[in-house]
Formats: C-alpha cells, structure tokens, sequence
C-alpha cells in the first residue's frame, strides 16, 4: 500500500513597503505589514512551537519572500511595530472604557487588549525582534521547509524571453535565502505559479531540484500525466513538479467558502474608519489619518449595515467552534480526494500539495490561523495521510517520467490576466526598457568599483523593485492604486537617474545615499547578476 502524502505549503509575500518617518507607526503604508505581522507571522511561529511542546510530528513548508524577509529585519520598521503595538494597547484601554455598559462590546474589546500586550511580549520577549531568526530555528529542527522565490515576486513569465532579467529575479532570490537561513533549498517557488517554457532549464542552472506548478500545467500537457495531478513529474531537463491541489485555497475563500460564513468576524468592518477621530488618538496618523486598528466587533453578518454600530457583534469562542468543524470538513475532502487516487495509481504513493496564501490565515481570515491548527492535528492524528515536504519525495528524481508541460499560472484565470490588463498594461514597455538597459549597462560597465558600483547596484535594485508584482496587481485590484503608481513609478525614474548619471559621469552623493538607505533591501546586491552569462 503506497503512502499517501499531504504536502501543505503557506506562501508569504509582500512588497517592498515602507515608512520609516514620524508617522510611521501609524501610517497606511506599515499598517499592512504590521497586521501580518500581528495576526499571522507571530501566530504562526507560537503555532510552530505549541506543536514542538506537544512533540506532534507536524510539518509544512513557507515561502517567505525576499522582501518580506527584508522588512522584518529592518531594525527602525520593528521600532516602528513597537509604537504601533503600543497605540494599539492604548486604544484597547480607552475601547474597555468606552464600552463599559456594552457587555458584548466590553469583552472583545479585553480580548483584543489581552492579544495586544500578548503579542507585543511575544515580539518583543519571545523572538527578541528577530521573526525571520524564529523561521530561521524552527527549519534548522526540521518543523518546517523554507522555500526560495524570486528577488521581488515578479512574474518570471513576463520574462521569458529575457534570460538575463530571469537570472537576476531567481539568484538574488537565492542569495536572499542563503542571506537570511544560511543556505538555499532545493525548491524554489514560482509567484504567481507562473510556469513558461524555458524556466525549467534556468531553474537547473542554478541546482533547483523541483517547483510547483498549477494543476493546468498538468492536466492539459498533450503528453498528459497517468496519475493526473497525484504524482510528480520531470522536465526534458529533470526539474521535478509538483502539481497544486485546483480546488484550494479556493475551498476557503470562494464563493462559497469557509471564510464567507456569517458568524465569523467581518474584516471590512474596523473602529478605525467608523469612530470619531478624538476616539482614535492613539492610533491616528499625520495629518489625522486613519487606519484598520484592529478592532473589530462585527460578524459577517453585520458587513454591509456599516452605518450602525449594533450588532450582531463577534463571538470568538463560536466562530472559533466553527472552524474547527470548517477544518475537519475541509480534511475530509482532501482525505477522500487521496484514498481515491491511491485507488486508481494501484500501490504507487500519492501527493496532494495544498498553497495557501498567509493572508488567509488571520489577515484576510481572522479564524485562519485556528483552522489551519486544526487541519494539522486531524492530519496528523488520522492515521490515514503523512504530512510531508516535497524535498523528501524526489529521491526518484532521474527515473520519474517526463513531460512538457502546459504555461499557465495561478493568478487571473489561471494565465495571469490580471498582472497585464488595462489598469496596468503602461507599465510594461517602462519595465522592458529599464531591464534592457540594465543589461546593456553590465556589458559597459563590467568591472566597476567605488561611485559607479554604487551607482550599478542601486541601479539593480530599482529595476528589480519595478519588476515586482505587486504594483500591477494593487492597480487590478484597486488596492492603494495611487499608491502603487507612485512607487513603481519612483522605481524607474530613479534608474533613469541612475542611468543619466553613469552617462554623464556626474551624481548627486547626497541622492545616491539617501536613495541607498531608503531601499534598504538586498546590501550585498552586485549589478553583475543583469550580465549575460558567458
């Protein structure tokens, strides 16, 4: 009887966002990271060691991108989280008050007060400040696999004929990795799920042993794989794929998923934009601006009746029961989905390779994070399926059968329509001419030092920041869109800058610091990652 592997992997990513001014504790700007990281990178590692303590053998993998890494090691972002935190407990103390003869009201709001200081002793106490260090232990003691992405998320299909502009995405992203964990995995995840033609060969030219892929890739190969989606294959060039599991995280944030059910907490809903701004002291921002606080009081029930303040208020014992149940359904089903497929493969092993993205589990989701515990423990306690890694299953590598197959991805409708639509398609001949003139510059300038190296590798670093994914995507989806626009456009200017400058052999010490210090990420960048490999 073969093994029947569940391989889940969590997929954390964030652009390169932040504010290091007076304002940064409370800026629009850091609010996103510092909710990720209070609702789910914190939780995830108490998470990771709440099953160490009880000795369960649980596993799964992350993607902790090259700039998320950057932003949680940027000491003034987490003093910055620090004051953040702080105003957060502050607010709680005045929400208390507030809502002393609203018994409901009272008792979440000493709930969200409890998490506060909980979670600023955690930061602050627990992993001394240092969340990417935690990571960095918990793979160390094989509780977790840390999986390699590209320099800045960017969607390597884009590139596809630019062999040059894929280097540098996926070996700064391997320095990246080795940078922070010590050393390089033998996975690499494509963002986006992003699978062109091509990309095999350069993910083994640099020792990439396998990747995973939408299940289209699979499926509508013309040489279509036996065991469907339940086994891996190779490539011409033995790059191992894995095929994701097509109907997750849809199970839980569709149409009809988990995450929509009416007793949970409603994350559109916050006292942030509802409260008068003297309420909101400790947490308003420069000039009287307002962010998501965190509390929030309603259930999903309550979303659209955003002009009262009556109920139905949250209750996070109930929802907290319910997704459990959420979670043992879910299990049932991949369970089913595998017995089924080790059925019809006849005695072979069979994988089912779960990506969840990390905003789901406490961000997006707010009970994320208990359905994904739960979801572990039924796993392990089953009897029926082993939690796995998928380094841990190509040791078959060579002899696996090939395949081509198909290019596809997971954002849009499977081909990543929505990172090249009309909202955002202008920016793309500013993208292809700022990466070929990067190009071009390592050929002129192949062996610089002092001013003009500077100058090359902060030139790097913009184009790599404007090849990230993220400005598009916030544009389709209309997410700080003015926001995103002025961030990739800074993105090629200052490479325009840059460029200019080595031109006409003159620069502004002043700007170039400045500039350096602002785009903090990636201190051992060499331009020469852009140079056409011999």
């Amino acid at each position: 009887m073969g093994k029947k592997n569940l391989i889940i992997s969590i997929i954390a990513e964030q652009g390169f966002i932040r504010n290091i001014g007076e304002d940064g504790a409370h800026s629009e700007e850091n609010e996103i990271l510092f909710n990720a990281i209070s609702e789910t990178y914190i939780p995830l590692l108490n998470l990771i060691n709440k099953f160490e303590e009880e000795k369960l053998p649980v596993k799964f993998a992350m993607v902790l991108s090259p700039q998320l890494c950057a932003l949680l090691d940027d000491a003034q972002l987490q003093q910055k989280y620090i004051e953040y935190l702080e105003g957060k407990i502050a607010l709680a103390e005045k929400e208390v008050a507030r809502n002393k003869n609203k018994e409901e009201l009272k008792n979440l709001s000493q709930e969200y007060l409890e998490k506060a200081r909980q979670t600023l002793f955690d930061f602050t106490s627990t992993y001394g400040q240092k969340l990417v260090s935690a990571f960095h232990k918990a793979a160390k003691k094989g509780l977790i696999e840390l999986t390699a992405t590209s320099a800045t998320y960017s969607y390597l299909p884009h590139y596809a004929d630019l062999t040059e502009a894929l280097n540098a995405q996926i070996e700064t992203g391997l320095l990246s990795q080795r940078y922070y964990f010590g050393e390089v995995s033998e996975g690499f995840y494509l963002p986006h799920l992003g699978y062109a033609n091509g990309l095999d060969k350069v993910l083994r030219s640099y020792g990439i042993n396998y990747t995973i892929v939408e299940a289209k890739s699979f499926l509508f190969s013309n040489d279509r794989p036996v065991n469907g989606i339940f086994t891996p294959m190779r490539t011409d060039n033995s790059l191992v794929l894995f095929a994701r599991d097509p109907d997750t995280p849809e199970d839980i944030t569709g149409d009809e998923g988990y995450a929509l059910n009416p007793i949970y907490r409603c994350q559109s809903r916050d006292i942030g934009y509802q409260l008068p701004l003297e309420d909101l002291e400790p947490m308003v921002g420069k000039e009287n601006s307002r962010i998501a606080t965190g509390l929030k009081y309603w259930t999903n029930e309550a979303e659209d009746d955003v002009d009262s303040d009556e109920g139905p208020y949250y209750d996070s014992h109930t929802a907290s029961e319910q997704a459990k149940k959420d979670a043992l359904d879910f299990y049932q089903k991949k369970e089913a989905k595998l017995l089924r497929a080790a059925e019809l493969v006849k005695g072979q092993d069979v994988d089912l390779v779960l990506t969840i993205p990390a905003e789901i589990l406490g961000q997006s989701w707010y009970e994320g994070m208990t359905f994904l515990e739960e979801v572990l423990r039924l796993t392990v306690m089953g009897g029926k399926l082993e939690l796995a890694f998928c380094k841990d299953l190509i040791s078959e590598q060579f002899s696996l059968p090939k395949f081509t197959p198909y290019p596809c991805s997971a954002a849009g409708e499977g081909y990543g329509e929505d990172l090249l639509d009309d909202s955002n398609k202008w920016m793309f001949r500013y993208i292809r001419k700022a990466t070929e003139r990067m190009i071009d510059l390592t050929e002129r300038f192949p062996a610089e030092t002092g001013l003009k190296e500077r100058l090359l590798n902060l030139g790097t670093k913009e184009v790599l920041l404007a090849q990230s994914s993220d400005w598009p995507l916030m544009l389709a989806h209309q997410q700080l869109p003015d926001f995103a626009e002025q961030m990739f456009t800074k993105n090629i200017i200052s490479f325009t800058n840059v460029f200019d400058a080595l031109a006409s052999n003159t620069v502004s010490t002043e700007w170039l610091t400045n500039l350096e210090k602002e785009h903090s990420l990636f201190p051992w960048i060499n331009y020469k990652i852009f140079s056409r490999k011999k």
